[in-house]
């Protein structure tokens, strides 16, 4: 660190002392400054960013300092709070108003550790536990725990802590939370190794019913045992979920997982276990969702269309190769190949989502890439000239195109020579 005032102490605090605890790579290192005001990190040569409270930027290495501080609640939801930054606030106070008691550790430039709050007995004891009763005063805090659940898989809820949660979403704090920050945070738990374990605690708290009422209607909702042994809807969308995290697919993909079957949350329960028609109900609830989370558009996008053609990609190896030039026109796989390959890969992990089909083949997917593929290798520019060549003329041209992409379709070897 920079020469400073000799009272002030710098200490290593939050995620990188806790990964390195757990032996897990070190990615972001966060500082707290002790005894300090801004004028003597000015001086010390770090510098000014952010707005809600004092944090410096070290003008080296760019790890982020912020000065030890206290949050007093003053409103509702996550922003109503009065932040005091000062020389006198000590380390154990800084660390108090911090989420979990393993994000509450800090270790000293000479590496002593200092945890006034047993982080380190929880992470031995594989327990997320909040360090103290200022856990209700921020609701951003649930999803944050939700989200480690999704990372650290193998770590419980503490009792306690659930509770706190339970109270806090009865208490409608949840209801506060703006949707940018409830997208930043569940985006974030989709991309962790067990995304399941996200909706579950999200669940068990009551969040789920609040944040995603179409998801959390999926659960206790039954299916056809014949193709989901798993039975419950609920249960196989999380399978789903750690398919998709299993192949390391990306955002897109693991969003377009967890909205494909919405629709069957809407089913008639006259028409259970079978759910017919769920695929055109879940593309007026996917659009909900994305819009109240104001999720991303290649993230939206995505999942409405996986929600409305899943059935369809599912049952291709059947299709003629007028149906399947449908499909794939319907999909814009011509001019978007590159999402078609992502909303077969969604599917993939659907079909694999289920109890003891992990790894289960999924033909459909290498035959429909096939089949893009040889409608992309068609020379539209050429059939395009000849026809000019010929006189041809507007719908004409495009009628011997689409007869061109049929016939490569006609010539491709049946599925079962695959």
């Amino acid at each position: 660190m920079l020469h400073r005032n000799m009272s002030m102490q710098m200490y290593l605090v939050g995620g990188a002392v806790r990964d390195a605890l757990l032996g897990l790579p070190v990615q972001d290192r966060d500082w707290v400054a002790v005894g300090a005001d801004p004028q003597a990190l000015l001086d010390a040569g770090y510098l000014p960013v952010g707005k809600d409270f004092p944090v410096f930027l070290h003008p080296k290495t760019h790890e982020e300092v912020a000065l030890a501080r206290t949050e007093r609640k003053t409103g509702s939801g996550y922003r109503g709070f009065q932040v005091h930054a000062a020389p006198d606030v000590t380390l154990e106070q800084d660390l108090a108003r911090r989420d979990l008691t393993i994000n509450a550790m800090a270790q000293a430039e000479d590496g002593s550790l200092v945890d006034p709050y047993g982080g380190q007995r929880d992470l031995q004891a594989r327990v997320l536990r909040h360090v103290s009763q200022a856990f209700v005063e921020d609701p951003v805090r649930i999803l944050r725990l939700a989200r480690f659940a999704a990372r650290f898989s193998d770590f419980s809820v503490a009792p306690e802590t659930m509770t706190l949660m339970q109270e806090m979403v009865n208490n409608g704090e949840v209801d506060a939370l703006v949707p940018e920050r409830v997208w930043q945070e569940m985006s974030r738990g989709l991309m962790e190794d067990r995304p399941s374990r996200m909706i579950e605690v999200l669940r068990e708290c009551g969040a789920l019913a609040r944040l995603a009422p179409a998801l959390d209607r999926l659960f206790g909702v039954p299916q056809p045992p014949v193709h989901h042994p798993e039975v419950d809807t609920g249960a196989h969308l999380l399978l789903v979920l750690d398919q998709c995290a299993r192949v390391q697919a990306p955002l897109t993909v693991r969003f377009a997982a967890l909205c494909h079957d919405l629709g069957k949350g809407d089913t008639p329960e006259a028409d259970w276990p079978r759910h017919p028609g769920h695929d055109a109900r879940g593309v007026p609830l996917t659009e909900a969702l994305s819009a109240h989370w104001r999720v991303p558009t290649e993230c939206r996008d995505l999942a409405v269309l996986v929600a409305r053609e899943h059935i369809h990609l599912h049952s291709s190896l059947g299709f003629s190769p007028e149906a399947r030039l449908r499909l794939l026109e319907r999909c814009d796989a011509l001019r978007r190949p590159d999402r078609f390959k992502e909303m077969l890969l969604a599917c993939e992990c659907d079909v694999r989502g289920r109890t003891g089909m992990e790894n289960r083949d999924y033909p459909q997917r290498p035959w429909m890439l096939q089949s893009l593929a040889a409608v992309l290798a068609v020379d539209t520019a050429a059939i395009s000239a000849q026809a000019l060549a010929a006189g041809r003329k507007g719908p004409a041209i495009g009628q011997a195109i689409h007869l061109a992409r049929l016939n490569a379709l006609r010539a491709m070897e049946p599925v079962q020579s695959m």
